[in-house]
């Protein structure tokens, strides 16, 4: 090969390798980088087909165009449980304008004390748009089993009391109703505004 062709060569090569270079970066741009843990495409947690505190069925069909966030626990849990939800009342604060575009979602494990009056009024302490959800004992058995969520009474030291164990973390879906992030408890809400926003692109 001369000289000129061998320059031809080493040209198109460049050229076929910054391209490639190009589109491999352009792709990488377009896949969000979250803080929490991603678990897009996982096979589980699919909905919350419980009874708000109005008595209505929910789905994650009702809140289309949102970033729903769902958290587990119950309303006479002492730290966990009012640690996370003034956090998401937070980001709804930090994310000025967008804040109507995330929905919080609160699941109560403990139904016998939680009832709808319960439930609304707690809520209502952190913010009037958050949704409480519960269920008869089978139904809440179905969602908590589809969302891996750990549970257990543990009987208090006054004869009739009890407190409720249970896991702690957050999940976040997207505006199509997609899981997508799986927030550990105490990540702090800088954490869930960043993946809040890369949620609503």
């Amino acid at each position: 090969m001369d000289k000129r062709g061998a320059l031809r060569a080493f040209g198109a090569a460049t050229l076929a390798c910054t391209a490639a270079f190009t589109l491999t970066a352009c792709k990488d741009d377009k896949k969000p980088s979250f803080q929490g843990v991603d678990v897009t495409g996982a096979d589980y947690a699919k909905d919350i087909p419980l009874t708000d505190v109005n008595g209505q069925k929910r789905s994650l069909k009702d809140f289309s165009g949102k970033v729903v966030a769902v958290f587990f626990g119950y309303t006479q849990c002492p730290d966990v449980c009012p640690t996370t939800l003034q956090e998401l009342l937070e980001v709804k604060q930090a994310l000025g304008a967008d804040g109507d575009k995330l929905q919080a979602v609160f699941v109560s494990l403990d139904p016998e004390r939680d009832t709808p009056e319960v439930l609304k009024a707690y809520l209502a302490n952190f913010d009037q748009s958050f949704v409480g959800l519960s269920g008869t004992p089978d139904e809440l058995a179905a969602v908590v089993k589809d969302f891996k969520i750990y549970f257990k009474k543990v009987p208090g030291k006054a004869e009739g009391t009890y407190t409720v164990d249970h896991s702690a973390g957050t999940y976040l879906y997207d505006t199509q109703g997609r899981l997508r992030i799986y927030e550990r408890y105490g990540a702090g809400p800088q954490v869930l505004v960043q993946d809040v926003r890369a949620l609503l692109g």
